[in-house]
């Protein structure tokens, strides 16, 4: 299992997110994936707003998605339920 984390370099949310996951602790893998990038992933998992957080299984299928910039508490939440 892993996450792709879809953002973009010229938004501010996305920017507050990438702090506030670097203060999260977990042992699950986070992609970034930039939505402006020739081989971004988005059209795929039909990424309609950024940020937008995206876990995926092994198999490649679709968990669970959050979209926003979250707090600390709101993203231990999701990782974990």
């Amino acid at each position: 299992m892993k996450v792709i984390r879809f953002t973009a370099s010229w938004c501010a949310p996305c920017k507050m997110l990438a702090k506030t996951l670097e203060e999260l602790e977990t042992d699950i893998e986070i992609e970034v994936d930039d939505i402006d990038s020739e081989d971004s992933r988005a059209g795929h998992f039909q990424i309609r707003s950024v940020p937008t957080l995206v876990m995926i299984a092994d198999d490649g299928q679709e968990i669970k998605r959050l979209s926003g910039a979250k707090s600390i508490k709101e993203l231990n939440e999701w990782f974990a339920s």
